[in-house]
């Protein structure tokens, strides 16, 4: 069942063997009528009806790795020889769902781990076999990190992972990322027979690690996967869903471990300016329609300098898109409520005015407290000719630096605190539905409105002095007064 016998030279040394065990994320407990159950995330299988004999390997799987002689020692040490072949089937149906990772070995010496990234049935991906003469290179869409002290290599691809138990694995890498590598290299690299060899590139083909020379052209020169980048396809896999069942949604997995930080970002040395609040009765009186607005909506990298924009303005404008108000508590972290919506009510997303020329304000970089409704200046240094002014007039197509670059910020920790697997990718959609709500209100306002399509993020980190690790800058919003018609 488990092992695969190589023809030629001495069974121990030219055979490739598996074993298992329950993967890493899953967990093993038992309920109130002391029935084994199987939880993994919001998953679970109860283990119901089982023998002394499976029972017991089913405790083993939990916390070793067990072969075809373990699960042999076992069985018939309890139960006798009748109860080997439900023993196998067990194992066979759990690693069949995934509730099991495989590992690879050869005369004893482990060589690689099968991780398992999906569940349930259908969840493992179609085994890919090697060709004989067949020359294989490194997917540019393969990724290394480190899991539960393993080096894990994995393809957003795919729905299972392998992790490099042998050291030897990393050579193989690096020579698929050069040349390419075929059976016969992979068995000098990793020192073991060709038929050995050909078992580990299959599994790492089944776990699109390698790929055939016409795919890995296919990956940078045809459709769909060339107009991916690897990191973003990582992203989009691990936000959603469907090839893996990693945690993903409000798990809260730093809860007890890290304090949340507060809802309110506040620069108590700063210089603070408190800014007017808009009578939004008379604002609701002025405005247009909103389909008028929407229908109207355009960007506008010409500012009018001869009149430029004014501090009342900018402050309208910040309130209309940003003031937090209904500060509260849920789950341990403080919420409020802005203007647009957002993931929790957790407020994470901060401006930042970049001013260049506004009526009644000196320029410099400020921060918009969006609950105290004032602005706190960082810099009252001229930054009108510095880099982060510079790559937005160049990103904008302006020519003129913007009047007002409105930096966008994540305090990422408050999302991370609470969100797990998709707190980056919900950060930049709440950073959408804010640049669409900034349109808006400008157009409404007679205000040029442009978004950026990227921003200097090193060189903001530099200039407000701010861990881009904890508050990264993520979007850019140019803001200025409109020409007359």
């Amino acid at each position: 069942m488990t092992s695969t016998a190589i023809r030629g030279g001495p069974p121990a040394a030219a055979a490739a063997h598996e074993s298992f065990r329950l993967r890493r994320d899953a967990e093993l407990s038992t309920d109130e009528t002391g029935a084994l159950r199987l939880r993994q995330s919001r998953f679970q299988l109860p283990l119901g009806g089982l023998g002394v004999s499976r029972r017991a390997l089913v405790l083993r799987l939990a916390a070793d790795w067990v072969g075809d002689l373990e699960l042999h020692r076992i069985v018939v040490g309890l139960e006798g020889e009748g109860q080997v072949l439900p023993a196998q089937i067990l194992l066979r149906r759990l690693a069949a769902h995934s509730w099991l990772e495989r590992r690879l070995q050869a005369g004893g010496r482990p060589l690689l781990d099968v991780v398992p990234r999906g569940l349930g049935s259908g969840s493992l991906p179609e085994p890919r076999r090697h060709e004989p003469s067949g020359r294989y290179r490194l997917s540019r869409f393969a990724g290394l990190r480190v899991q539960d002290g393993r080096l894990v290599a994995g393809s957003p691809l795919a729905t299972v992972a392998v992790a490099c138990v042998d050291a030897g694995l990393a050579t193989v890498f690096a020579a698929a990322a050069d040349s390419g590598c075929d059976v016969r290299g992979v068995a000098h690299l990793l020192a073991v027979p060709e038929p050995v060899a050909g078992r580990v590139l299959d599994e790492l083909l089944t776990g699109r690690l390698l790929v055939t020379a016409a795919e890995f052209e296919e990956e940078s020169s045809a459709a769909p996967l060339a107009y991916w980048l690897p990191e973003e396809l990582a992203l989009h896999d691990r936000a959603r869903p469907g090839r893996h069942v990693a945690a993903v949604g409000g798990t809260y997995p730093f809860r007890g471990k890290l304090p949340p930080a507060p809802l309110r970002r506040d620069f108590p040395d700063g210089r603070h300016r408190v800014l007017p609040v808009p009578d939004m009765e008379l604002v609701a009186k002025r405005d247009d329609p909103l389909t008028a607005v929407v229908r109207a909506r355009r960007s506008v990298r010409e500012h009018d300098d001869g009149q430029p924009l004014t501090v009342d303005a900018l402050g309208e404008f910040l309130y209309r898109v940003q003031h937090t108000s209904g500060v509260g508590e849920a789950g341990g972290q403080e919420i409020g409520h802005r203007p647009y919506p957002g993931g929790g009510g957790l407020c994470e997303l901060e401006i930042y005015p970049l001013v260049s020329r506004c009526s009644g304000l000196d320029p410099g970089l400020y921060h918009y407290d969006s609950v105290e409704h004032q602005l706190t200046l960082l810099t009252d240094t001229d930054t009108t000719g510095g880099p982060v002014a510079r790559y937005a007039r160049a990103a904008a197509g302006m020519a003129e630096t913007p009047q007002v670059l409105l930096v966008i910020t994540a305090r990422v920790h408050r999302m991370m605190w609470k969100y797990e697997g998709l707190s980056y990718a919900m950060v930049l959609k709440n950073a959408g539905v804010l640049t669409g709500l900034m349109y808006l209100v400008a157009t409404a306002m007679g205000l040029a409105p442009c978004a950026l399509g990227a921003g200097d993020s090193a060189g903001f980190a530099r200039l407000a002095g701010i861990d881009p690790l904890v508050e990264p800058n993520i979007a850019d919003f140019a803001l200025g007064s409109r020409r007359a018609a």
